[in-house]
């Protein structure tokens, strides 16, 4: 704090320096354009990419953002590291997806003296299970089986927009000061998750049914399936997570079920290597796509990269499912 303080006082003393130095009305809107900039940021550790995008358009430049899960690092499979610790101990708010994707963070958090506010992007959320059956309204509670939930919620435009509306919110009780700007921010973005929906609602209107069939690393778009009425043929890891493997028999019953629906194409993820998908892909005499065409199931692009934001990789994985399922 004595840190930020000095800084905002050398700032202000600057700025102050530059008005006496200028006799016009222009060299006063400088002094206070850098009175502004110096002003102190709300920290906030994001889990996820997708969650740090989400936080990133909410809370604009009000907020400066630490990401812990890094593009293309699989959250099924992670571990913090003393600067992740360090990062959310100094936050103020901690932004996590929820439905048990992070299962390291309650103990870093612990481990780190955090004593601000973690915010649970998913409540409200309609939780699926494995196997595409059934819904139920999530209230934010932690509950013993939580872990068979899908938590891949983000790859439904709606989901998306209640996991903002959380992130509003908390955000607007850290800092209340800045409320108005992060409501004027959720308006504008929701507008922005509204057209994607109707975009890809649009895009697949024009792929017939017959040709709607999935195949893919892991189970990772189960909301996007059941949004835009899609087949989920099966995965090459039969789980939510990406710890399972497929046995010998599931295999067979998996190239034996893409010949059947024929099902043109297996997708690959960026985050996952390819080798099962494509060795699946042979024996079943379907095309693999993947490499710059891979799917974002887990995870975002590059940044910088249209598809390093959240509607830039949704709207990337729908023109290649599009794609590949319509040759």
């Amino acid at each position: 704090m004595k840190n930020r303080k000095s800084l905002l006082s050398i700032a202000v003393v600057a700025a102050g320096a530059v008005v006496l130095a200028g006799c016009g009305s222009g060299d006063e809107a400088e002094a206070g354009a850098a009175q502004a900039s110096a002003a102190p940021k709300l920290a906030v550790v994001a889990t996820t990419p997708e969650v740090a995008d989400f936080v990133r358009a909410i809370g604009g430049d009000a907020v400066s953002v630490t990401q812990i899960i890094k593009p293309n690092v699989d959250p099924h499979d992670f571990e913090p590291t003393p600067a992740d610790i360090k990062a959310i101990a100094e936050a103020k708010v901690v932004v996590k997806n929820g439905v048990g994707l992070e299962e390291w963070l309650d103990r870093t958090v612990e481990a780190s003296g955090f004593q601000g506010e973690v915010v649970d992007s998913s409540v409200g959320v309609k939780l699926r299970e494995g196997g595409h059956e059934h819904e139920e309204e999530h209230a934010g509670e932690e509950e013993a089986e939580e872990h068979e939930h899908d938590p891949h919620i983000w790859h439904d435009p709606r989901n998306a927009k209640i996991m903002v509306g959380n992130i509003e919110k908390g955000l607007a009780k850290a800092d209340p000061a800045g409320a108005a700007t992060f409501a004027g921010n959720l308006t504008a973005y929701g507008k922005e998750l509204d057209q994607l929906d109707a975009d890809n609602e649009a895009a697949f209107a024009g792929l017939p049914a017959a040709d709607r069939k999935l195949v893919t690393n892991h189970d990772a778009l189960g909301y996007y399936i059941d949004r835009y009425k899609l087949e989920f043929v099966g995965s090459a890891i039969p789980s939510l997570d990406t710890s399972a493997e497929l046995s010998a028999r599931q295999l067979s019953d998996l190239v034996a079920r893409i010949k059947a629906t024929k099902t043109k194409a297996i997708f690959t993820e960026s985050s996952l290597p390819p080798k099962t998908v494509e060795a699946i892909a042979q024996q079943a005499g379907v095309k693999v796509i993947g490499g710059e065409d891979a799917l974002y199931g887990d995870s975002l692009g590059e940044p910088g990269t249209p598809e390093g934001t959240y509607l830039g990789a949704e709207r990337h994985n729908t023109e290649v499912i599009i794609a590949g399922l319509s040759g």
